[in-house]
């Protein structure tokens, strides 16, 4: 019974991976490059690269999982460390064309600085006043703030609320 409990919950975290990751088609096709941050293992960028087979995905994680997760080609780039690490950030800034955090992390400035101009960030957080916290933040980050095309009655559902924002080019 313990097996079958497992299978399902990795299916159930498969097709969530799935759907997070359709979310940004429509917006951007064919990313060149894609940062997961607290991609742990690297089950996400996995499950992406079925949708976007020409993207490379790096992994970012404070854990060691994401060393295993270069080794077995989930990922490309492994980086140990969080976002706002300086060393980090000096190598990441502006190099990404999407950046996916399913686990918020505290720093979002940090994860924003390694987006390109005109990039997305696409995060889901655990409630909806979380979302909203991030959704103002973005807002006052001069990030634009764009539907999710997800259904109200799925947000309500699901364990996750979802948020994407492009990365607007600084004024010059």
């Amino acid at each position: 019974m313990k097996r079958l409990r497992t299978r399902v919950s990795d299916l159930d975290q498969r097709r969530r991976h799935r759907s997070t990751a359709r979310a940004m088609l429509s917006l951007d096709p064919e990313p060149e490059s894609w940062l997961d941050i607290g991609t742990g293992d690297a089950r996400f960028p996995a499950v992406a690269k079925e949708l976007f087979p020409y993207t490379s995905f790096d992994g970012l994680d404070t854990t060691t999982a994401v060393l295993g997760a270069r080794e077995a080609e989930r990922v490309e780039e492994a980086y140990l460390g969080t976002p706002s690490d300086p060393h980090i950030t000096k190598a990441l800034t502006a190099r990404y064309d999407v950046v996916s955090v399913l686990n918020p992390v505290k720093d979002l400035a940090a994860a924003l600085t390694f987006l390109r101009p005109g990039g997305h960030l696409l995060m889901e957080t655990a409630t909806a006043g979380a979302a909203e916290a991030v959704r103002t933040e973005l807002a006052a980050r001069d990030c634009t703030l764009l539907p999710t095309n997800r259904h109200p009655a799925l947000d309500r559902l699901s364990r996750t609320t979802r948020v994407i924002a492009r990365r607007d080019p600084s004024p010059a």
